[in-house]
């Protein structure tokens, strides 16, 4: 029996060409179910800038969460979007934010009595120091219960890792839970001598690399100091950070307080294209991170072949089998740098 086909919108204030771990799984399933036949809509915030050549991409002002530096909300008009949504007729609305446009799809697909799904991919309490207008326990209290009634309401709630459905479920989550992790791209043929040779580094370095945002929540402090004790046993490591946010400053004044600024490169942010160029490049991926739901860029590293050590406590750490693959290590520079 064939297929269904189905039209469905999607719901997310992360897309392309802003580039996180929300924007490119979302962009990922998109195309996967666009690749089965299904018909998919995309509501989402607005990028300077960008201009899509997709006629069902549908961009919407936002608005920069204060004190994020990146992190904007879709402010939708919403008697429009009610209006294109009876034209559409959707089957399943399927939304990847929990706050203004995902209330939205969720408001939609109550009243209409349309299917919803929702997908969880951030533990939004680890980011109550972006808010500092109150007390941090008081942020983080509120943004759990808000993530609870949010995920309660839709039929099924997906997840990309083990550690974010356990979440859900100890913060009072009853909506049904699967875990789905995202798919990983495929992997591109490119020549390793020609790529370190193009990016500066010396064919006797060895590369540790980092790649995701430049902010507190990555941990990357655990991550600097690991390095110095790395770099005292052996001076040809250099270490490699991919992207930016806003504790970029504070990272590389570190990085020159442990003395090994000038074998510590901050990239700044990367196209997603050239992103890959860095994995072939690289010697061993190296993730601190213990605020993820997944850790995308750690399947990324693998797929090029690279061995990935990260940091117990997060999804980022499910990836990975210890001996095989990778290690996974305590929340520890001395631990870390042992691995």
């Amino acid at each position: 029996m064939p297929e269904r086909r189905l039209r469905i919108a999607v719901f997310s204030d992360s897309a392309l060409p802003v580039l996180n771990g929300v924007s490119i799984s979302v962009d990922t399933m998109i195309r996967q179910l666009r690749d089965r036949g299904h018909s998919v809509h995309l509501y989402t915030a607005s990028s300077k800038g960008c201009k899509d050549s997709d006629p069902n991409t549908y961009r919407f002002r936002a608005i920069e969460v204060p004190w994020t530096k990146g992190y904007s909300l879709a402010v939708p008009p919403f008697y429009w979007m009610l209006k294109k949504f009876r034209a559409n007729e959707y089957d399943l609305i399927h939304t990847h934010t929990p706050f203004t446009i995902g209330f939205v799809g969720l408001r939609w697909a109550e009243s209409h009595e349309v299917p919803i799904v929702a997908t969880y991919h951030t533990l939004y309490d680890r980011y109550a120091h972006y808010i500092p207008l109150f007390p941090r326990r008081y942020v983080r209290f509120k943004l759990a219960k808000h993530t609870s009634f949010y995920y309660n309401r839709v039929r099924h709630v997906i997840v990309p890792s083990q550690a974010a459905q356990k979440w859900l479920q100890r913060h009072s989550v009853t909506s049904p839970i699967t875990v789905i992790p995202t798919a990983s791209a495929q992997r591109r043929m490119i020549d390793r001598s020609e790529i370190r040779q193009r990016l500066g580094i010396a064919p006797d370095h060895k590369v540790l690399l980092y790649v995701g945002r430049i902010a507190k929540e990555k941990n990357l402090p655990t991550l600097l100091q690991m390095t110095r004790i790395v770099m005292r046993q052996d001076p040809s490591v250099r270490l490699v950070l991919v992207g930016d946010g806003p504790y970029r400053e504070e990272c590389m004044r570190l990085a020159r307080d442990l003395a090994i600024g000038d074998r510590v490169r901050f990239e700044g942010f990367v196209p997603r294209d050239k992103v890959d160029e860095y994995y072939a490049a690289s010697d061993l991926f190296v993730f601190s991170s213990i605020t993820e739901t997944q850790g995308l860029v750690v399947q990324e590293a693998m797929a090029y072949g690279l061995p990935a050590v990260a940091v117990t406590g997060g999804g980022a750490s499910e990836c990975i089998e210890s001996g095989v693959n990778g290690i996974v290590v305590r929340n520890d520079p001395v631990e870390f740098a042992d691995a």
